[in-house]
Parts: C-alpha cells; sequence; structure tokens
C-alpha cells in the first residue's frame, strides 16, 4: 500500500526538528505590523475606554473562538469591571484565505444575554460575516445592548454592513496571523501581528488545488 501523499509544505515541516519549527514560522512572515508593546499599549487604550463606558454597568463578554483568545485574554485583565465571560465557536474560513460567507455556530445555543450588555469581541472585522452572523443570532436573546470589539480592522468594502465600536488597529487588505490569528491553524502563537508571505499563501493554494484534483480520482 502506498503512503499518503502529503503537500510540499507540510512534508518540509514535519521533517524539521521540533526546535526549528519557531524560527521557520517566523520566516513564514513578510513583515511585522504591530509588536508585543504595541499592542499592549494599544489595549491599555481600549481598556480604559470600555471600562468608562460600562462603569456602571455589568457587562457581558462574548469572545468568537478561537482567533480572539489572546486578545481576549490580554484585554480583560486590563478592565477592572464586574463581567460575565462567555465564548462562541464559529467557522466560516474553513482552512482557506478567504471566507466562504458560510457561518457555521459549533453550538446550538446561544448564552443567555437576554437583558443584558453585551460586548462581541473579535479578533479581525474582514468582510462582516462572522459578526453579522453572530450580532444577528445574540440580537434573538433580546440584550439590553450589543456593541463589538475587535483588535484589527480591514480598510476594504464589506459584504456584511457590520462596525465595530471599538477598534484596536486599521489595516489594509492583507492576510495576516499572529497573536492568535492563523492560518490552517498555524502562527497564533506569534507574539506579534504579521503579514504572511504571498508566495507562501499561493503555495498554499496550488496545494489545495493538488489535493482536490487528486481526491476527484479517489
Amino acid at each position: 500500500m502506498s503512503a499518503a501523499w502529503r503537500p510540499p509544505l507540510l512534508e518540509a515541516l514535519i521533517c524539521v526538528p521540533a526546535d526549528g519549527l519557531f524560527r521557520l514560522m517566523q520566516s513564514d512572515i513578510e513583515r511585522v505590523l504591530f509588536d508585543g508593546p504595541a499592542i499592549h499599549k494599544r489595549l491599555d487604550e481600549m481598556a480604559a475606554q470600555i471600562t468608562a463606558d460600562y462603569s456602571d454597568r455589568e457587562l457581558t463578554v462574548i469572545a468568537i473562538l478561537t482567533g480572539s483568545l489572546m486578545f481576549m485574554s490580554d484585554l480583560l485583565r486590563r478592565i477592572p469591571l464586574p463581567l460575565r465571560l462567555d465564548c462562541l465557536s464559529v467557522v466560516s474560513y474553513h482552512g482557506k484565505t478567504q471566507t466562504s460567507g458560510d457561518v457555521i455556530f459549533k453550538e446550538l445555543a446561544v448564552p443567555d444575554v437576554a437583558d443584558r450588555d453585551v460586548l462581541i469581541l473579535d479578533d479581525i472585522l474582514d468582510t462582516g460575516y462572522t459578526l453579522a452572523a453572530v450580532r444577528k443570532k445574540l440580537e434573538m436573546a433580546k440584550p439590553r445592548s450589543i456593541r463589538v470589539c475587535v483588535l484589527l480592522s480591514k480598510r476594504k468594502h464589506r459584504a456584511r454592513d457590520v462596525d465595530a465600536d471599538y477598534i484596536g488597529f486599521a489595516i489594509d487588505d492583507e492576510f495576516v496571523v499572529g497573536y492568535g490569528l492563523d492560518f490552517m491553524e498555524r502562527y497564533r502563537n506569534l507574539p506579534y501581528v504579521g503579514v504572511l508571505r504571498k508566495e507562501l499563501l499561493e503555495r498554499m493554494a496550488s496545494d489545495d488545488s493538488v489535493m482536490l484534483s487528486q481526491a476527484k480520482h479517489l
């Protein structure tokens, strides 16, 4: 029986010693947009604004997994308010560089947010598909208010009409990873936000095409 085919990039990763994988990930970054100190400084400012806005209310935070985990953890530790925290696991990219537009909720029910002040946390506002779907689903539970907070917002025309009330950084329409953001579940643990090299994205797309072509012949 022949060995299973693996895309070239995956084969290369398997052959690299573990202590070299992190350096390999870093070499995939075209440039760093925001390093750790810049991110933390901006989080201080965002947390101060959110604290002021909700100073007389109990906040209910709904974090969208998995990309917002680092952002959520670092931001909420800076907010000295009583709050509730829940998470929603949502998929829209499905391992691709562009969202399919199909937003899948992994939970059958949404958190109980009736008559509560809700703050949705997400890593990035891109096409608007995910945040629009999450907001619509939460609005059905009749919260008192809903606001949206994102680490990154792309300057682009969106497929859905959705805005964020709190934005960490506005960026150009580039594919970014790090600080929780991933590509094919990699790069989340980079301590900064950086732009992934275009040739790497093109290679990944080519590998996907080969896999799809081979699958049709199985």
